[in-house]
């Protein structure tokens, strides 16, 4: 049996309309960013890099200058102290002065007495000696400023590096020939672990750590490596973080 029809009114016909043309990617829409925008953004981002590349590069050297690392300044004292005189040319040894040195972490400074050991009878009225006399009259010690420093975070021991075989011009320098004591290092955590990795160029035999533009002998390859043993030198542990800081 075939199902009844409905009757279909004009008005009940849809006829098919025709298809909307497709309009163009941002036709209408308002343009937030210019036609150059992408250009200026590459630009400012590239920039960003080198300048930043550049303040790195610029702030590591700065950090490594002697502007801020003080090598090679010389530094003000109360009394003008020649290295050059009193070591290179009287030949005094460190220890005269620095008598701290072979056992203390401090290698100590001159007191006003040492001085006197000789000023008393040399130079008894030079100009530039009237501190040491005033120091020895009011029994107020001369106020050296300290030329090799440290951070107070940082341990140094004076004694156990002369003990392992480290010289005194392998961090100061030659000092005999400075008129003026200024730094010939940095001193720098990067400095001295770098000699912690890998001490042994800069050891010698312990007799001659006071010596003065030393020459090392031919076979000093091998006694480096006897002194690591014989010294009983450590890098493996050396470069661990309570050796400096404690």
């Amino acid at each position: 049996m075939r199902k009844p029809t409905r009757n279909l009114t004009p008005q009940a016909i849809v006829k098919p309309q025709p298809p909307i043309p497709c309009r163009q990617i941002g036709e209408g829409m308002p343009q937030i960013f210019s036609s150059n925008a992408n250009g200026i953004a590459r630009f400012v981002l590239w920039g960003a890099l080198f300048v930043g590349m550049f303040v790195a590069l610029g702030g590591t050297a700065l950090l490594r200058s002697s502007f801020l690392t003080g090598v090679g300044e010389a530094v003000a004292q109360p009394v003008p102290f020649s290295h050059k005189h009193h070591v290179g040319q009287l030949g005094i040894d460190c220890r005269y002065c620095h008598n701290g040195v072979e056992t203390s972490s401090s290698a100590g400074l001159p007191a006003t007495e040492v001085c006197m050991t000789c000023h008393s009878q040399l130079f008894t009225s030079a100009a530039m000696l009237a501190p040491v006399r005033a120091s020895l009259a009011s029994g107020r010690p001369l106020q050296w400023k300290r030329v090799n420093t440290v951070p107070d975070f940082v341990f140094f021991n004076h004694s156990i590096h002369v003990a392992k075989g480290v010289a005194c011009e392998t961090c100061h320098g030659e000092v005999d020939d400075l008129p003026l004591m200024a730094r010939a290092e940095p001193l720098s955590m990067e400095w001295c672990l770098g000699c912690h990795r890998d001490p042994e160029p800069n050891l010698r035999p312990p007799q001659d750590i006071f010596l003065m533009h030393w020459k090392p002998p031919e076979d000093i390859d091998r006694i480096r490596k006897s002194l690591i043993s014989v010294l009983d030198i450590h890098p493996v542990t050396m470069t661990d973080c309570y050796v400096c800081h404690r």
